[in-house]
């Protein structure tokens, strides 16, 4: 199984984004937990790109693919904005979050805890973010 989505970089697009993840997810062996949880990680990395690396530009554009073997579900996040290593990223306290009371800083933790594997590349003016996810064995 091999899915692809273009997804133009303004936050309206990540309504897209759930639709699309909904449809392919649910053909591969995740019971629905664990869907809504990797809809919620790629979605976080998804928006983080729209927002921090492209700047919400609609004229930019973010390509999802969507790969399934026989472990897992592999999901490659390609564009060309600014660089962004997931592997890279000195998570903040809790404790520091709550007590100043900062919205955001807690998505990257999340979508660590929900994959299985992160990989990050950056060649040619492309950046890939792979994020895996295991079957259940």
């Amino acid at each position: 199984m091999k899915y692809k989505l273009h997804l133009s970089c303004q936050t309206s697009a990540l309504s897209e984004l759930r639709t699309f993840l909904h449809g392919t997810l649910f053909e591969v062996q995740l019971n629905d937990i664990e869907r809504h949880q990797v809809t919620l990680a790629v979605e976080e990395v998804c928006a983080n790109l729209i927002i921090h690396s492209h700047s919400c530009n609609p004229k930019e554009k973010i390509e999802l693919e969507i790969l399934k073997n026989r472990k897992g579900v592999i999901i490659e996040i390609t564009d060309q904005g600014e660089a962004f290593n997931l592997l890279d990223y000195d998570a903040p306290e809790l404790k520091q979050v709550m007590e100043e009371k900062r919205k955001g800083g807690l998505g990257i933790i999340l979508v660590k805890k929900i994959m299985d594997g992160i990989e990050f590349e950056s060649k040619n003016g492309k950046n890939i973010c792979r994020l895996i996810k295991n079957f259940p064995s």
